[in-house]
């Protein structure tokens, strides 16, 4: 089937490149494209090592973080209210930090070729930007969760 009206598909996806480009600009959306960036170079590097035993974390957590980033980026987290959005970011990158983080120094203390050690040592520093995620995002829930001054403790 054809598009009726290709101009007004042509304005959309004008609009998509808009949206994703001004939350590219952000601070969350800075983290967001350097995770999904991370995580497909410690792919690319697991795939090509030796031993490519160890992809699933970076397959999961490039797919997870791609999702989050398109959720983020269309405010579809306003559309989708029963799930707490804040929590959920939080709790995905804290676990993704300490799962890149405790992954990678098992495969450096195991050794192994080049392309497996260069995806530890890019999976650390992955780890660590997982681990800012979740330290920059977890302020934001202290704030949203703390009462009103004027409101009495329950």
């Amino acid at each position: 089937m054809s598009d009726p009206n290709p101009e007004q598909s042509a304005e959309e996806s004008a609009s998509c490149t808009v949206t994703v480009r001004s939350y590219i600009r952000t601070k969350k959306g800075i983290v967001l494209a350097t995770e999904i960036i991370c995580c497909f170079i410690v792919l690319i590097c697991y795939a090509a090592s030796n031993t490519p035993g160890y992809l699933g974390i970076a397959i999961s957590e490039l797919i997870i973080s791609t999702i989050f980033f398109f959720v983020f980026a269309f405010h579809y987290e306003q559309n989708i209210p029963f799930i707490h959005w804040g929590w959920t970011d939080f709790i995905r990158a804290a676990v993704a930090g300490g799962l890149f983080i405790i992954l990678c120094i098992i495969c450096l203390i195991r050794g192994g070729d080049g392309a497996g050690i260069a995806g530890s040592v890019i999976g650390l520093l992955t780890g660590i930007v997982f681990a800012y995620d979740a330290f920059i995002t977890f302020p934001k829930l202290r704030k949203a969760n703390a009462p009103a001054a004027n409101e009495p403790p329950q």
